[in-house]
């Protein structure tokens, strides 16, 4: 008698819809290494990419019909900061809804991945418990593990969620269907979600353990490079000097850059103009602007049609700048020792 009490607790039929959620992701802005980026403002709105397979399903925003999706991602930008309730009508007209909340100056990614199955049986127990999450995402992204359970039983479920590697750590959702990990400083690596969904009964066909999976590729290590501060070609002293002191002004500014100083002969200036064009500019700036020396870099340029002198300003840790002359060394016919031009001095 109890057997036929259990089989007719468990025995209930019914269609499933598996609806995969394949992504909800954000993308963290890299600050730029120049001194623009100082300027520039954070975005006071945030952007919702959306893909679904099959494409053209209805889709709606925050109650507002919001065109079909398509079979690419496409944006809605400039969204405000919050939460905002995506409103998808699948093929079967039932409706698929989630609430994002979105930061600004992020990017969360939608992906739908609707399969019908033929009817089959069901039961309470086991209940059919669907994960999703993204198959790779770039590192310094959040990524979205999303489960779909299908259980039609009174009990409250316990969700129960583990991810690895151990660096690996749960933003938010722990103890619900969804949770958001953050996959900073984990490139290279394949991020695990275990998920244990369990309705309290100690029945072992109602404890559900799923799986997904995540790559995050290596990030390539972007070079920093510096900025041509100024270019002085054929100028006087004094002209020079009234640069290098807005060369000082700036190193002045902001201690942590350095300063390359790189020289070109003319085609037809004395020997050894170059090194001596440097040794001027640097004496100048330690001795009268106080500049420390090992905060200037020279650098022998080789030749140019007229002598001329860069300056570059460098952020510590960037490529120091290379040489770009212009004249071959074997097309160089220097001046006698005399015949120095009086615009140099």
């Amino acid at each position: 008698m109890r057997s036929e009490m259990s089989a007719n607790k468990y025995s209930l039929y019914g269609r499933y819809v598996f609806v995969f959620m394949l992504a909800m992701t954000f993308c963290v802005a890299l600050p730029s290494a120049t001194a623009d980026a100082k300027k520039r403002k954070n975005p006071n709105y945030g952007t919702i990419k959306i893909q679904s397979n099959p494409a053209g399903l209805d889709l709606q925003i925050d109650g507002k019909p919001s065109g079909k999706t398509t079979a690419d991602f496409t944006a809605i930008e400039r969204l405000d900061p919050g939460l905002h309730t995506i409103l998808i009508t699948l093929p079967d007209s039932q409706q698929w809804r989630r609430e994002i909340d979105l930061p600004a100056g992020r990017i969360k990614c939608v992906s739908i991945n609707y399969r019908p199955n033929a009817p089959v049986a069901a039961s309470l127990c086991p209940f059919p418990v669907k994960l999703s999450a993204p198959s790779q995402v770039s590192e310094g992204e959040v990524i979205t593990y999303a489960a779909d359970v299908n259980y039609n039983g009174t009990a409250g479920l316990v969700y129960t969620w583990t991810v690895n590697p151990a660096d690996a750590r749960i933003i938010s959702g722990a103890g619900t269907p969804t949770i958001t990990v953050d996959s900073t400083a984990l490139g290279g690596q394949r991020i695990t979600a275990t998920l244990v969904v369990d309705d309290g009964s100690g029945a072992p066909l109602c404890r559900q353990t799923v799986q997904s999976s995540t790559f995050t590729p290596r990030t390539p290590k972007r070079d920093i490079v510096g900025s041509e501060f100024d270019t002085c070609c054929n100028c006087s002293y004094d002209d020079q000097k009234a640069r290098l002191d807005n060369l000082a002004v700036e190193l002045q500014n902001d201690p942590s850059t350095t300063t390359y100083l790189m020289a070109y002969a003319g085609r037809t200036s004395r020997a050894g103009e170059s090194a001596r064009l440097l040794a001027r500019a640097r004496d100048y700036l330690v001795t009268h602007r106080g500049v420390d020396a090992s905060r200037i870099n020279l650098i022998n340029g080789g030749f140019r049609e007229d002598d001329c002198v860069e300056v570059w300003v460098v952020p510590r840790g960037a490529v120091p700048p290379q040489p770009r002359p212009t004249v071959q060394a074997g097309d160089v016919r220097p001046a006698p020792v005399g015949a120095l031009r009086r615009r140099k001095h």
